[in-house]
């Protein structure tokens, strides 16, 4: 029996800062853990649709040894609710957005990307986009151990 591996899209507001970090992220922990995953990454508006993540994410991911240059932003569309296993928002207004987009027959589970992590529930990860350079540290690491959470949690099934 074939089974369809699980599919991640996580989801900020413009796609270009915490979103493409946390799919950078969970793309690292997925593969240290020997899991098969899509993941994917979106955001809730339009405005920065075919753009390159913010240099100041670009720059973290690389001080990591990620290069996510190549990442496009997109804007979430409804087929994202059936095509993916889980939509994992960075924030709770991005968590409520998902729930008033979702249409009917939306199969995907809706939860905050720290959700993931013991101690968490229910906290945002932190916006560095009108912040100092040091803020993208800040949410590299929250997206980084909520990338390793969910990837516990898929392996326990």
């Amino acid at each position: 029996m074939t089974t369809t591996p699980p599919a991640i899209l996580f989801v900020c507001l413009g796609n270009i800062c915490r979103s493409p970090l946390a799919e950078a992220a969970m793309r690292r922990a997925a593969a240290a853990a020997e899991l098969e995953v899509v993941i994917d990454s979106a955001g809730i508006g339009g405005w920065h649709a075919g753009e390159m993540p913010d240099g100041r994410a670009r720059a973290v991911a690389a001080r990591h040894g990620i290069d996510i240059s190549g990442y496009r932003a997109r804007q979430v569309k409804g087929s994202d609710f059936t095509r993916f296993t889980h939509l994992v928002a960075m924030d709770h207004e991005n968590l409520e957005a998902l729930r008033r987009l979702a249409p009917a027959g939306a199969t995907a589970e809706m939860s905050l990307m720290l959700d993931h992590v013991p101690g968490r529930l229910g906290q945002a990860v932190a916006d560095p986009y009108y912040g100092a350079d040091a803020g993208f540290d800040l949410t590299w690491a929250q997206v980084t151990a909520g990338a390793e959470g969910l990837v516990a949690r898929l392996r326990q099934g």
